[in-house]
């Protein structure tokens, strides 16, 4: 294994402690000084002349003095507590006529609080000056190191802890963009065996695909299989305020990845850097593309016996400027998908590991419940299954903890707080289970796997529909089915109430919008024929188009376009409505008993629906639960 610090960019060794040393020793003794100015101040003295010194001595006036002989100083205090100085010519009778008056004699020869008091104060301009100097030039060196390292590149080397490795074994659902890569961890680790075919290595990787696939798990994994120096960075990292740092900072990372060969480099959120150039409607200096162009420089200027790959991840592959993609710098774009039921049985295995179950815990039921669930979310999901089961003190992690856990990814937290009034809470009911007779008697429909009146997120109530299988097309019946489901709550709400309440205007959007995708993106209309109705509007930001070229087609047909789409709507209203008219008996009964119960689930609401009765003393099972439909 390679040792991983030898990967770290060289740093400039850190400045000696000496400096902190005398720092801390001079503000130290400026505080002793000070606390012993305070402390033990000098007593106040009065300057007394010889002659009245004598005269209190034979007085007897006098109670102890300090004889001074290097000063030729006399201090002393008198009875009545006042303290003396005098200055004095020495002769032999002296100490006599103090001893005969019974006067304490203290001799000093020399005072080391005033010497050291002297010296200190002789030096302190010396001091004050130097402290002044130490500090500006500190502060100078601390801002010239900060403004010299600002174009130094903030790429980590990647450390390896056993602990924490990653490998291609931690990696699941995503089984093509592992193929892939693992390609490119061969190459790096023999080389030869490829150049002895005259092949070449795709000098970069972009990893795309939806928040929470997986991408910068894969990128892990890569440097954990590669055994080679990996450095990581985001797409923000190279951009700053300053013109010229991002570029300088991506000539540094580049100099470190030559240094360190065989090694790769890993951006992540390449996007942050790498749009399209041209951005903005000003003109002017754009700082972020003259990194990119220095990054596109950098790519496309490796020498032919240098070995570094780049690897970037992006969500947003649309916006990135077309010479990043072009071969010779990106060659290998992978994409890096939602995972499927397999993909996601896989997935839960792997965060599963350390996690104690109980024996009822069936990975398959979750994983086809899952449909739509990232990485991300499978791994929140567990982790928020294990959460509930501990809140609730159990000892093994439940399927029910999981499947409210589901719900808890999918919609939010219950709302315990919002309470809703006996009037709202038959309004919601009748709404969810007219989503679900349609969403039964549907034959393209998916079946429906739970329906509440429970508030949860943003929801007052949901009908949940899980698909047995993983789709990747829509057909024409499909998208009319699911416009009838989605006005059903609707319809209910108008055929029980004689009243319509804002409870449907999700539903409404929703339906709108796939009627409009019927009938102008799909190209699904008899009438209009098959063609597409409209362009994608350009995004300003990307600097190309500012005018709404969205309507590529005249007034006339405007009209016609919107006349379809109310008549595709109307059609499903009339079919749906239909339904929930002939099964009126069927929706109320259900409706009252979702109203008692709160929650049905699928085998519930089958029973339901083929007439049979549930059992009284049934406890509703309150933890499946996911939010596709609001009241």
């Amino acid at each position: 294994m390679t040792d991983m610090s030898q990967t770290k960019p060289p740093q400039k060794p850190k400045p000696s402690g000496w400096r902190n040393l005398v720092w801390y020793l001079l503000f130290a003794l400026i505080a002793v000084s000070i606390l012993t100015n305070i402390m033990s101040p000098p007593k106040a003295q009065d300057d007394l002349n010889y002659s009245a010194f004598l005269s209190q001595v034979d007085s007897g006036a006098i109670t102890s003095v300090e004889i001074r002989p290097n000063e030729q100083l006399i201090t002393g205090t008198a009875k009545d507590g006042k303290s003396f100085k005098t200055y004095f010519l020495d002769y032999p009778g002296l100490i006599s006529d103090l001893r005969s008056k019974n006067v304490t004699i203290a001799v000093n020869p020399k005072n080391d609080s005033q010497l050291w008091s002297g010296i200190f104060q002789a030096f302190l301009p010396f001091i004050l000056i130097g402290l002044l100097w130490f500090f500006i030039f500190r502060q100078a060196q601390g801002a010239n190191n900060q403004a010299m390292s600002f174009g130094k590149s903030r790429a980590n080397a990647w450390k390896k802890d056993k602990s924490q490795l990653v490998t291609f074994k931690d990696v699941a659902g995503v089984d093509e963009a592992v193929e892939e890569l693992r390609e490119i961890v061969d190459y790096l680790k023999s080389p030869a065996r490829y150049k002895s075919l005259g092949a070449k290595i795709p000098k970069g990787a972009l990893l795309m695909g939806p928040p929470g696939t997986g991408k910068t798990l894969l990128a892990k994994a890569v440097a954990g299989e590669a055994d080679v120096p990996f450095f990581s960075l985001s797409g923000s990292d190279f951009v700053e305020m300053f013109v010229g740092v991002g570029a300088s900072r991506v000539r540094d990372l580049f100099a470190q990845a030559k240094k360190n060969q065989p090694c790769i480099i890993f951006v992540d959120e390449i996007d942050a850097v790498g749009r399209h150039r041209g951005a903005g409607l000003g003109g002017g200096h754009d700082e972020r593309e003259q990194t990119l162009n220095q990054l596109l420089v950098e790519m496309d200027g490796f020498e032919a016996d240098h070995t570094i790959i780049i690897m970037a991840a992006t969500n947003r592959p649309d916006i990135l400027d077309p010479a990043l993609l072009r071969p010779g710098r990106f060659d290998r774009q992978v994409v890096v998908d939602k995972p499927s039921i397999k993909g996601r049985l896989d997935i839960l295995k792997i965060h599963a590991r350390g996690k104690k179950f109980s024996k009822n815990i069936d990975l398959e039921v979750l994983a086809k419940r899952t449909t739509g669930f990232t990485g991300a979310d499978l791994a929140n999901l567990m982790n928020e299954g294990a959460l509930l089961s501990a809140r609730r003190n159990l000892k093994t992690v439940s399927m029910a903890a999981l499947e409210e856990a589901i719900d808890r990814v999918m919609a939010g937290p219950q709302r315990k707080s919002r309470l809703l009034s006996q009037k709202e809470q038959e309004i919601v009911a009748y709404h969810e289970v007219g989503h679900a007779i349609v969403a039964n008697l549907c034959k393209f429909a998916d079946p429906v796997h739970r329906v509440s009146i429970l508030p949860r997120g943003q929801a007052l109530g949901y009908t949940l529909q899980v698909p047995t299988e993983d789709k990747h097309l829509i057909s024409r019946s499909q998208i009319k089915d699911t416009i009838k489901i989605l006005l059903g709550g609707r319809i209910a709400e108008d055929l029980i109430f004689n009243e319509i309440t804002s409870g449907a205007s999700n539903d409404i959007e929703r339906a709108t919008s796939m009627a409009r995708d019927f009938v102008c993106k799909f190209g699904m209309s008899s009438k209009l024929g098959t063609r597409q109705y409209g362009r994608a509007q350009s995004q300003v930001f990307l600097g190309r188009d500012y005018s709404d070229h969205s309507k590529d087609y005249s007034d006339t047909t405007a009209r016609e376009v919107d006349e379809e789409i109310k008549s595709l709507i109307d059609e499903c209203y009339r079919e749906s409505e239909s339904l929930l008219k002939t099964h009126h008996d069927l929706l109320v009964k259900i409706s009252k008993i979702l109203i008692e119960r709160e929650e049905l689930n699928a085998e519930e609401f089958s029973k339901l629906m083929s007439g049979e009765e549930l059992p009284v003393d049934n406890t509703t099972d309150t933890t499946e639960a996911t939010d596709t439909t609001s009241a």
